[in-house]
């Protein structure tokens, strides 16, 4: 368990399955979430080291690694509500409150604004924290990468990376997979002389071999070294997938 950031938005890294994160969310008023509990007990064994109860689980898109956690974290903690995106709020277990584009909510002293980012899934959103200034992006984007397109179109995809890189430069990016090492080679690949992907990637190593996450990132850190957030059509998206798939 990595301990908590020392942000405006607490956020405290919780390692489910092989490569999965979930995330525990904290404001300064003590509102307490979880997003993408896709295994409960490694939450709520973070939660009890925490000595916290659990107030919300939100959710980005409804596949099992993301999602599996929800029943018995309502077993542990009754009173706390799931939210979820709206389009997929039949497939995902217990919704109470299905949020839908541009939605903005609080949560505690944060307000909350969901981005809706299909591509991965058709129904896939991103939680941004204008507060926080952090963004849970799930399986949209990764660091160094991006999720599969397992429903959407590469329009679809194209569209939700530009909704992304128009969030401020700053913004912390938490997304669903620590993936940042095995997507480097790729992107050195396609993008070799590119100076500030070097860096990175050498930043990268460094955390792995002491066995730290390589998250937070940020949008500024992707839109100079993620070559799927360098692209400029749906076109191109298409292209750099099948070339990343066979890599």
């Amino acid at each position: 368990m990595i301990p908590p950031s020392s942000s405006k938005l607490n956020v405290t890294l919780v390692p489910v399955y092989r490569d999965n994160y979930a995330f525990i969310v904290r404001t300064n008023c003590g509102a307490v979430g979880v997003i993408d509990p896709g295994e409960a007990l490694p939450v709520v064994s973070a939660l009890k080291n925490l000595k916290l109860d659990l107030d919300t689980i939100f959710i980005t898109h409804h596949h099992w690694d993301h999602t599996d956690g929800i029943a018995e974290l309502k077993a542990h903690y009754p009173s706390c509500k799931v939210i979820a995106p709206d389009a997929e709020k039949h497939q995902i277990l217990a919704v109470d409150t299905p949020l839908k584009d541009n939605d903005v909510f609080k949560f505690g002293s944060q307000r909350v604004r969901v981005i809706t980012t299909p591509g991965h899934t058709l129904g896939s959103v991103c939680y941004y924290f204008e507060d926080g200034k952090a963004v849970f992006t799930g399986d949209t984007l990764f660091s160094l990468s991006c999720g599969g397109l397992f429903e959407g179109t590469p329009k679809q995809m194209f569209t939700s990376f530009k909704k992304l890189k128009s969030l401020p430069d700053e913004t912390l990016v938490y997304c669903g997979h620590e993936y940042t090492r095995a997507s480097a080679g790729f992107c050195l690949r396609i993008d070799p002389n590119n100076k500030d992907l070097k860096k990175r990637i050498a930043q990268v190593k460094t955390l792995r071999k002491k066995g730290l996450p390589t998250l937070p990132s940020t949008i500024g850190l992707e839109k100079k070294t993620n070559v799927f957030l360098r692209i400029n059509s749906a076109k191109e998206y298409t292209a750099l997938r099948r070339r990343k798939m066979s890599f």
